[in-house]
């Protein structure tokens, strides 16, 4: 399944996250399993975390205005950032539903019907993350990223939910439906305190990643000569953007026709290697590094 938008990919998330409560709500309502219940809650932070991205993808998509230059990208991190809370919150609950079954076991009852609406609640998220990963990639968006691990992570807590209940009915060990439903629980603060730490450094404007940096580098550097050099780089990731900044230096005595030629072909080259990236360039005459360094000055490379 391939749509236009990020959004379209979150609305998509918003019907599975419906349809999986519904499932999984019954299938614990049917077997008492504190296990599945814990895997309800968190389908419904799913359904939570899918309404704040369609919002943040909404507001990141709106066009630069007069109050916000550089456009909405960082609403996305908002997206991320409710959700990791909401992840975390919902692990702590589960946790507090499952201590209350600790004090007093319960058999479990209807395994069976139970498990099948859960496993394919559970097919269909793994459907959905799978298709938001890739969305995620094509898009370069860190609320479908999320969300698609958040989605995964959600896979796995049935899984081992569904193995737990089997366990149970096989060993008739009934502390086990809320052992595991703690040790998902301790699993899923694991994927919420990741998702918050990459929405902080995403907020605190990071640079590009170690690759896309390389990339960019490598590409100045086949431009360089002995009358053609770069200082001052400068970069940023903000939502799905990527923000550049360099000065370029050239001889004084090219025309100012020759010097904007060079910038505007650098400016592509570099929106080809990195999509969605904004590019600024500053020229300069290359005699000002000349010297300062013949004073004995070193020019700060940025």
């Amino acid at each position: 399944m391939v749509f236009a938008s990020p959004r379209s990919y979150m609305l998509l998330s918003l019907a599975a996250a419906v349809s999986t409560i519904v499932l999984k709500t019954v299938a614990w309502r049917l077997t008492g399993s504190v296990g599945l219940l814990s895997d309800a809650m968190e389908s419904v932070v799913n359904l939570v975390a899918a309404l704040g991205a369609i919002w943040a993808l909404t507001l990141a998509a709106k066009p630069a205005d007069r109050s916000h230059n550089y456009g909405h990208f960082k609403a996305e991190y908002f997206s991320s950032g409710l959700e990791s809370v909401l992840i975390v919150v919902a692990a702590l609950a589960i946790i507090y539903a499952a201590i209350g079954r600790l004090l007093q076991p319960e058999p479990l009852a209807q395994v069976g019907i139970g498990l099948a609406l859960s496993l394919l609640a559970t097919a269909l998220n793994g459907l959905v993350a799978w298709a938001l990963m890739r969305a995620s990639r094509r898009f370069n968006s860190i609320t479908l990223r999320a969300d698609a691990h958040h989605l995964l992570t959600d896979v796995w807590t049935s899984v081992g939910v569904v193995l737990g209940i089997v366990l149970v009915k096989v060993t008739g060990l009934t502390i086990l439906d809320p052992l595991i439903a703690i040790a998902v629980a301790l699993n899923i603060v694991i994927t919420g305190w990741k998702l918050l730490h990459e929405t902080a450094s995403g907020l605190l404007d990071r640079s590009l990643p170690a690759e896309e940096q390389e990339t960019l580098e490598s590409l100045l550097a086949s431009h360089k000569t002995e009358e053609i050099c770069f200082h001052a780089l400068r970069t940023r990731v903000s939502g799905s953007r990527r923000f550049i900044s360099f000065h370029l230096l050239v001889p004084g005595t090219w025309t100012v026709q020759a010097g904007h030629d060079l910038c505007d072909q650098l400016e592509r080259e570099i929106a080809t290697a990195l999509p969605r990236t904004h590019v600024l360039t500053h020229l300069e005459p290359i005699e000002d590094e000349k010297a300062w360094e013949d004073q004995g000055f070193r020019w700060e490379k940025g």
